[in-house]
């Protein structure tokens, strides 16, 4: 399934039900696992693994060198799940020697049209990224979240599980998980992500607990430190909220937190 118009390296293993359609070019060193299906204009550069039933549409880039000026050839890798959905010219490049050799995405992710996944970035599963976000190198994107159009993410930032960025936000700090974080003129959390979580079945007191939380994080007129004192001894305890504050005290960059100016 092949078609006449594509180019394929003869050392590319490309499965017998996947699909390469026109014009699409694929390297040596690539592997494309079964049903998935590059519709036109693809480019793969290896070493790439492509697991299965994953849906590319037209116009992507997929294991291509980085453009972080470190980066000397040296051999690294891109990784791609199962089950994605990769829309228009979305640009995804291979890992660097400085964060591991590898760029990974999961299984189950919706990367809408212009999305670039810089090198040496993770993403988890089930994350949707809209239309134009840039997630810079060594960025880490946890499941199952979301994160709006257009929003730029900086280099070594980790997006927490279950949060939603909204659009056009600038990121700076790490943003936490289970949190809904907006940058508009200025940027902070607005609570947790209630209505994502009450969609996946969290239960009310786990949602309650994130939100009072966040509620000593961001609106108690505390430091950091304070605040996840008081939550350690004030708000019921679920394993989400020892994410939370595992997550917080893993930070090296600071995370998000009041709404202050982008």
């Amino acid at each position: 399934m092949i078609h006449p118009s594509a180019l394929v390296d003869p050392a590319a293993r490309i499965a017998g039900s996947a699909e390469i359609g026109p014009y699409c070019i694929i390297g040596p060193d690539v592997e494309i696992g079964e049903r998935t299906r590059l519709m036109a204009g693809i480019y793969v550069e290896g070493p790439t693994w492509i697991g299965e039933d994953n849906l590319f549409f037209p116009y992507s880039t997929v294991g291509v060198a980085s453009q972080d000026l470190k980066y000397k050839g040296e051999r690294a890798e891109t990784r791609i799940g199962s089950r994605n959905r990769i829309r228009e010219f979305v640009t995804i490049h291979r890992g660097t020697e400085g964060g591991g050799l590898v760029t990974s995405i999961g299984d189950d992710n919706l990367l809408m049209a212009y999305v670039h996944v810089a090198h040496d970035v993770r993403i988890g599963n089930h994350t949707i990224l809209a239309n134009a976000v840039t997630l810079g190198g060594h960025v880490t994107v946890g499941d199952w979240a979301s994160i709006g159009a257009s929003t730029g993410v900086h280099q070594f930032c980790r997006v927490g599980r279950h949060c939603y960025v909204g659009g056009y936000s600038v990121v700076t700090q790490d943003v936490m998980p289970y949190s809904m974080t907006v940058s508009q003129r200025e940027i902070g959390v607005f609570g947790a992500n209630r209505t994502g979580l009450e969609r996946r079945g969290f239960p009310r007191e786990t949602i309650e607990s994130l939100q009072t939380a966040f509620r000593l994080l961001t609106r108690a007129g505390l430091n950091t430190s304070q605040a996840v004192e008081r939550i350690r001894a004030e708000v019921a305890p679920c394993a989400e909220l020892d994410e939370l504050l595992a997550f917080i005290a893993g930070s090296e960059r600071g995370v998000i937190k009041g709404r202050t100016k982008a």
